[in-house]
């Protein structure tokens, strides 16, 4: 029993050194402590791709930081604004409120805005 109890916890701190941490603008999602974010899914034009915009009152010098990123820098794909939402709830956080912002005169985009537990 003790070695199956050894091995589940070697293999465990092996896979959570290996996993990637998501961060915005190089801050760990897991250090931001703020009551509410709100977070709204950006479409590729090119791709059918999805990545997650992230605000919670950080100073904003360009767009691209809001992006939700792994430790590559890489913008981390998202099935849907709701899978990060989803994502979200492992830090902490709980949907607060949906609202629209208009995108162009044709379309909008729904923002969530998520509040800590």
């Amino acid at each position: 029993m003790k070695k199956l109890t050894l091995a589940a916890a070697m293999t465990t701190c092996f896979w959570l050194s290996h996993a990637k941490a998501q961060n915005v603008n190089g801050k760990k999602l897991a250090n931001i402590h703020v009551d509410y974010i709100q977070i709204r899914a950006i479409r590729s034009f090119l791709a059918d791709k999805q990545w997650i915009a992230l605000e919670y009152g950080q100073k904003i010098g360009d767009y691209s930081e809001l992006y939700i990123r792994d430790d590559n820098d890489k913008k981390i794909e998202f099935n849907s604004a709701i899978d990060a939402v989803n994502k979200m709830k492992s830090y902490g956080y709980e949907l607060f409120s949906v609202y629209t912002e208009q995108i162009d005169q044709s379309s909008n985009r729904p923002v969530y805005v998520l509040k800590k537990k």
